[in-house]
């Protein structure tokens, strides 16, 4: 299947609806006047993103990062909102590639995802009984084990479903992750619902589709996921993914205990072969006998078109830096397939940023990079498309920023979550 030779704007996977401010503006101002009740006002912010806290009067905001990307310009839309609203002053990248920004006051917040919007940042189904947010290889298409760049099938799994009546009020959360490589480094085994690029040969010639993996997840109970299927051609991946959402939400049983309702407690309970069994049922349905119009839907971002030229030479290194930014390549530093660029590893300390780091790492991205970059689900952050005769300038301004530690996934690159 062909890719559409379109082009959408960095970052903006999901459309951002002026209407959806409105309403969040008129629902929390009715709920603060007593006119609404909390039980249906909780429902109606989760969904929107806006997540309460067990200190009062504040929420917690948490925004989508599909796939990881995020912009220049979006990184300076987290810094105005951490400095405008936010009282710590930070915010907070999480282990779903997420932003979360903690004590916002809800007077303040629809203001808060109007600057967000603006940049395009949606935190539309972030939290609740939804589809959370899409995670993705933070080195998807640029990594040398690459089978094919998952993105833009990643965003059209994201466009299909979100706002999708069938995702409103699911059993429970429903975690799902892209990977174009078979080096998970999304680790896909504990999603609900995971994907790994594969290529077959039909007929003499290459197809391309998914190797399928579900009912994996953590917390209660923790499950490794199944092989649903080791190959999905890209035709029916959504297809297949719509099957496995629809038995899940029809599962009045998962619904009857709130600490057993992910799809995890169904799929080890029937066994893999039973669930197959199940998707392949639904697959009969009216329903899936409709076409997926991939064309429309997938995310297409070409990074390679806005890379910096690559400089003819690199600067010297000070001998006060050799040692350092010796240990920081080896660390942090990898060459992109793409040659002459590579890839550079920001250890951001317990995921949290400044709003003068936020604007740092984009005037870095702008000067440097192709104003791209992803988050990690180690709370980290990779700068993509950075000419290998730049990685010691761009070292330098990030150890300017506080940022320039060597050591990602060492013993001191901690996880670390906030709560609420």
């Amino acid at each position: 299947m062909a890719v559409t030779e379109r082009r959408d704007t960095a970052g903006h996977v999901i459309e951002i609806l002026d209407e959806e401010f409105e309403d969040f503006t008129t629902e929390a101002r009715a709920y603060l006047a007593g006119q609404r009740v909390e039980e249906k006002f909780i429902g109606y912010r989760l969904k929107q993103g806006v997540y309460g806290q067990r200190q009062p009067n504040v929420q917690m905001l948490r925004v989508k990062l599909p796939m990881g990307g995020v912009t220049a310009d979006q990184l300076d839309a987290f810094a105005e909102v951490t400095e405008r609203f936010a009282p710590l002053k930070k915010g907070h990248i999480t282990t779903r590639e997420n932003v979360q920004i903690h004590h916002i006051p809800l007077p303040l917040a629809w203001d808060a995802l109007r600057v967000l919007g603006r940049a395009g940042l949606s935190t539309r189904e972030a939290c609740g009984n939804t589809v959370r947010n899409v995670t993705g290889d933070p080195w998807a298409g640029v990594a040398d084990d690459e089978t094919f760049d998952a993105t833009p099938y990643a965003g059209a799994f994201v466009r299909y479903f979100v706002r999708n009546p069938l995702t409103q009020l699911l059993p429970r959360k429903f975690k799902v992750s892209f990977s174009g490589s078979d080096t998970d480094r999304t680790i896909g085994e504990i999603h609900d619902l995971a994907f790994f690029s594969t290529i077959r040969e039909v007929n003499g010639k290459e197809e391309r589709g998914f190797r399928i993996l579900t009912g994996g997840g953590l917390s209660i109970m923790p499950k490794h996921a199944f092989e649903l299927y080791d190959f999905v051609p890209l035709s029916d991946y959504l297809r297949v993914s719509e099957a496995v959402l629809r038995i899940f939400n029809r599962s009045d049983e998962l619904r009857r205990n709130r600490a057993k309702a992910r799809i995890k407690f169904l799929v080890h309970r029937v066994g893999i072969e039973k669930f197959r069994e199940m998707v392949e049922a639904e697959l009969t349905g009216a329903w899936a006998q409709r076409e997926y119009d991939l064309d429309d839907l997938v995310f297409i971002d070409n990074e390679e078109a806005d890379a910096p030229e690559l400089p003819a030479e690199a600067p010297e290194i000070a001998e006060e830096d050799a040692d350092l930014f010796e240990r920081f390549c080896s660390t942090n530093v990898a060459r992109q397939v793409q040659a002459g660029y590579s890839t550079m590893e920001v250890k951001v300390n317990q995921g949290d940023l400044s709003p003068e780091q936020f604007r740092g790492l984009a005037q870095i991205l702008r000067d440097y990079g192709a104003s791209r970059a992803r988050t990690t689900h180690w709370q980290n952050i990779v700068l993509r498309w950075i000419p290998d005769n730049s990685v010691y300038p761009v070292w330098r301004e990030l150890r300017a920023l506080g940022l320039g530690n060597p050591g990602a996934y060492e013993i001191n690159d901690v996880v670390s979550c906030p709560g609420t």
